[in-house]
């Protein structure tokens, strides 16, 4: 498997493991996945990326989730056009 990014959150993807339902055809990660493997929406994506940047780096919850926005905006799942 080469090395890719999550299209969603910008993870590496190393490992099958690490992909959506471990199909490294799959171009998110198992993050960004449902269950049945299909892409969780934005919003489900920032709630899950603020929590992980309040626990990691211990930020306010408001102050994370506006980080998390912004690293969101630059993935390809979640660009807006210009």
């Amino acid at each position: 498997m080469s090395n890719k990014n999550c299209i969603s959150c910008g993870m590496p993807i190393r490992k099958p493991a690490e992909a959506a339902i471990g199909d490294d055809q799959k171009p998110y990660c198992y993050h960004c996945a449902q269950p049945d493997g299909s892409m969780k929406s934005y919003s489900e994506v920032l709630v899950g990326m603020t929590a992980f940047i309040v626990q990691t780096q211990g930020l306010d919850e408001s102050v994370a989730q506006g980080l998390a926005g912004e690293m969101l905006e630059k993935q390809p799942a979640w660009r807006t056009a210009d």
